[in-house]
């Protein structure tokens, strides 16, 4: 039994970054829910997830983030590296099949069970199964439209849907207001580049 799901997608644009998934959960070729919620607020509603994998082991992650976010105060990236150091070592953990994205005002990041802790290049990034559509309909829609982040997202999202057979339509997003003055300045500083 193999459980395919999900496209994920985050979208940091004019002032806001923007996280989006869609609600299919897919049973070998049934679809087993419309409407399952895959992005969450944690800490405070600082810090967006993500999840992309099977659907259990995601919710195991969001639970094990959450204690990191609590333990770190918050702390993105601290809590992401200290995630990936259990999900690598810990013996029930590093069989769960899952990847992440996270975000907060400061950080945009893909957290997978290989320890990787990933910030995008150009503030767009997805994962998933219909990941690679929604990316590149995000990218082309920041470059050549005057659209919000959260509409991009939206419209990428649809385009994954129509496009890959395990996404739906049936969206949840999330955004959260940035600071774009200190983020200009921290990619300036070089500060908000890993």
């Amino acid at each position: 039994m193999h459980i395919k799901s999900t496209t994920i997608l985050a979208v940091k644009h004019k002032g806001k970054i923007t996280v989006a998934g869609d609600g299919q959960v897919t049973l070998d070729t049934t679809i087993l829910k419309r409407g399952a919620r895959k992005v969450r607020r944690l800490y405070n509603n600082e810090v967006i997830v993500g999840f992309a994998g099977a659907t259990a082991d995601a919710f195991t992650l969001f639970d094990r983030f959450d204690q990191k976010l609590e333990q770190y105060n918050g702390n993105l990236l601290r809590a992401a590296v200290e995630l990936t150091k259990d999900w690598r070592t810990d013996r029930i953990l590093r069989h769960l099949e899952a990847l992440m994205i996270a975000v907060s005002k400061n950080y945009s990041l893909i957290i997978s069970g290989n320890g990787d802790v990933i910030e995008s290049d150009d503030d767009v990034m997805a994962i998933g199964s219909g990941g690679p559509y929604a990316q590149a309909a995000a990218r082309a829609l920041v470059r050549h439209s005057d659209l919000s982040s959260t509409q991009i997202a939206r419209e990428a999202m649809k385009i994954a849907a129509d496009i890959c057979i395990y996404t739906n339509d049936n969206l949840t997003v999330e955004e959260i207001d940035i600071d774009i003055e200190s983020d200009n300045n921290e990619k300036k500083s070089g500060k908000g580049k890993r």
